[in-house]
């Protein structure tokens, strides 16, 4: 386990925290936070592997990027959720950076389903997701829809970087 990957690791969830405690409290995620963020990564990277290493972080940046702007696209999260994805990519090598990428998604889909689930609106929102497979058309959440509100995506995008985290230092025998 080299002492770089420790430092790097800690340095990434010291600001996915800073990023989470922001989006809970103003539903933002700062620019400047994502800027430091994605300069620290690259020049970890850029450190710990010379120029491949660069390389290799500006690919897991474009990777992570590309996978959650879709989402964005379609309205599903907010800009600031999408960069600070792409700030994950800039720490981690390309297939541990795809599976924070996947890890999060799929913390999201859990953590979405959890906050439908607990403000009793499962009912209502399998519903209208009936309705819209018989529709063959999309149909936005009632404005009284806990299912049409944004969550603080940040918090998805934490767990799922650090599930990814843990497979990556476990490989490197650390075994967290």
């Amino acid at each position: 386990m080299s002492t770089e990957l420790l430092v790097s690791t800690v340095l990434l969830i010291g600001l996915l925290g800073i990023a989470v405690v922001s989006d809970l409290r103003r539903h933002r995620i700062p620019n400047l936070l994502i800027l430091v963020g994605l300069a620290l990564g690259l020049a970890g990277q850029t450190y710990s592997g010379g120029v491949s290493g660069l390389g290799d972080s500006l690919l897991s940046v474009l990777i992570c990027f590309a996978l959650f702007l879709p989402m964005y696209a379609l309205g599903g999260m907010a800009a600031g959720d999408v960069k600070l994805m792409a700030m994950v990519g800039s720490f981690l090598p390309v297939h541990y950076a795809l599976w924070a990428a996947l890890f999060s998604l799929i913390a999201g889909g859990i953590c979405g389903f959890l906050i439908v689930l607990v403000r009793g609106q499962l009912v209502q929102t399998l519903g209208r997701y009936w309705l819209m497979l018989r529709a063959q058309a999309y149909m936005a959440p009632a404005s009284n829809e806990v299912a049409g509100r944004p969550f603080p995506y940040s918090v998805a995008i934490l767990l799922g970087t650090l599930n990814s985290v843990h497979w990556q230092l476990f490989a490197s025998g650390l075994g967290v």
